[in-house]
């Protein structure tokens, strides 16, 4: 069964996802699609960043995500 912070967490996933994969995108390459070298980079960012998370506990982390989504969906109004 699901918790109701499980359920919070997926929501603010999947109301994120689309500023994520859109915004995100744009912003770092315009128009252009990435190349090879440029993903390399950004997933060596993106794991640099998870370890700096080692110790936080899941509910921690699902907690500050939902946290954070809410912060920045709520300055998109």
């Amino acid at each position: 069964m699901e918790s109701d912070l499980d359920k919070d967490f997926k929501a603010a996933f999947d109301r994120i996802t689309i500023f994520k994969i859109a915004s995100i995108t744009q912003a770092n390459f315009g128009n252009q699609s990435s190349s090879n070298q440029e993903s390399n980079v950004r997933n060596a960012f993106k794991f640099n960043a998870w370890l700096q998370l080692k110790g936080m506990s899941s509910d921690a982390a699902k907690k500050e995500y939902i946290e954070l989504a809410n912060t920045i969906l709520n300055t998109k109004k």
